[in-house]
C-alpha cells in the first residue's frame, strides 16, 4: 500500500511487528523524512521560528511525523501521531542527530483501542520505546475508536496546539 512510504505489513502481534521491521520500506521512509524536513525548513526560511511548526498527521503522516519530528535537526514546537506508530523503531538511534534537540518536545499521540488498520497495541510498544529513549511522549486512548478520529481527540490535538503554540503578542 504506498502513500508516504510502502506499507509492507500491519498484521500480526506487535512482537512479530518489531521482527518484522527489518521490512520497513526504509529508503521510501527516509526519503519521506527528507521531503518533511525540507518543509520545515522552506518554513524557517520563510520567517517562522523553529519552535513555532509542529509536525503532525494521521496513520502513515502521523508515523513520519513521529519520525521526523525525534530525528529533526531544528528544535520543533511539537510533534503529533494520530492512529499512527514509530518508525524505524529497531534502528531508531542511528538516526537521532548528537545533539537530540527535541527530546524535551511534547510528543502527543492518539489512538482508537479498536484500530484494526494500525494496532493499538503497536502504538503503545511505540510510546514505551520513545519514553524509554527520553522522550516525553503521551498516549491518549480513545475507548471503541477504530482509524479514524473523534470529537474527544480532536479537541485534545486542539489544547495540545493551543499550548504549544501560545498567541504572540502584537506589538
Amino acid at each position: 500500500m504506498p502513500g508516504w512510504f510502502d506499507i509492507i505489513t500491519l498484521g500480526g502481534s506487535v512482537e512479530e511487528l518489531r521482527q518484522k521491521a527489518a521490512s520497513e520500506d526504509g529508503p521510501g521512509i527516509l526519503l519521506s523524512r527528507e521531503y518533511f524536513n525540507s518543509l520545515v525548513q522552506a518554513e524557517i526560511s520563510a520567517g517562522i521560528p523553529s519552535e513555532r511548526i509542529v509536525l503532525g498527521g494521521f496513520s502513515q503522516g502521523g508515523a513520519m511525523s513521529i519520525l521526523t519530528g525525534v530525528t529533526s535537526p531544528v528544535k520543533l514546537g511539537g510533534i503529533i501521531g494520530l492512529s499512527s506508530w514509530l518508525l524505524l523503531s529497531q534502528s531508531i538511534k542511528d538516526h537521532i542527530p548528537k545533539e537530540n534537540l527535541n527530546k524535551d518536545t511534547p510528543i502527543f499521540m492518539g489512538h482508537g483501542d479498536q484500530d484494526p488498520v494500525v494496532r493499538y497495541e503497536l502504538a503503545v510498544e511505540s510510546q514505551r520505546i520513545l519514553k524509554d529513549l527520553g522522550y516525553n511522549a503521551q498516549l491518549e486512548t480513545y475507548r471503541g475508536m477504530a482509524h479514524s478520529a473523534c470529537q474527544e481527540e480532536l479537541d485534545e490535538v486542539e489544547k495540545y496546539l493551543v499550548e504549544r503554540l501560545p498567541k504572540k503578542d502584537s506589538n
